[in-house]
């Protein structure tokens, strides 16, 4: 049997298609892949809504305290532990942060520790003992200039010869 090879392509009848096996030039060999969630097709246009930002949670002492309690129950009982853990939504750090709060009584306390900068230790009193301080300085500089505009009147009054009567005073002082 001889070999004959297509001048066109330089395959041999029997590595060549057949007629009905020949695809046009824009088909693909492969099948169509599934589109996968949350992935954008390029002739999409991406999701333009942006996810809510996370808050911190809080945990109230009532909270903190009725877990600490069911962490102590667990104990003996092997996974109760990780359990609770899991089914609240916690780490164990949340519990060892939280049983020193307890030793040291801050989760007894009836108002919750204060967060964010702590003041330089200067209380609202010394602020308003500065304004006062200011206000008694001005006051000072005040009572020294009329003192001096008074200083100045008697004088005038002294070469001008024009007595100057006092404020009406009893014969007593």
């Amino acid at each position: 049997m001889a070999f004959v090879v297509d001048p066109k392509d330089g395959k041999t009848p029997e590595t060549s298609p057949s007629p009905g096996e020949m695809r046009s030039g824009g088909e693909r060999s492969e099948p169509e892949r599934s589109v996968s969630p949350g992935v954008a097709q390029p002739d999409q246009a991406p999701d333009p809504e942006v996810p809510e930002k996370a808050t911190r949670r809080r945990f109230s002492a009532q909270y903190k305290l009725r877990i600490l309690k069911e962490a102590d129950a667990c104990k003996g009982k092997p996974g109760a532990l990780g359990e609770l853990l899991r089914r609240e939504g916690l780490y164990s750090s949340h519990l060892s942060a939280w049983r020193q709060q307890r030793n040291k009584g801050e989760l007894g306390a009836v108002t919750p520790k204060k967060r964010g900068r702590k003041g330089n230790g200067k209380s609202a009193k010394s602020h308003r003992e500065k304004e006062l301080e200011r206000e008694i300085r001005q006051l000072r500089r005040r009572n020294e200039k009329l003192e001096l505009m008074i200083e100045i009147q008697k004088k005038t009054s002294e070469l001008l010869g024009i007595p100057l009567s006092g404020p009406e005073s009893d014969e007593n002082d």
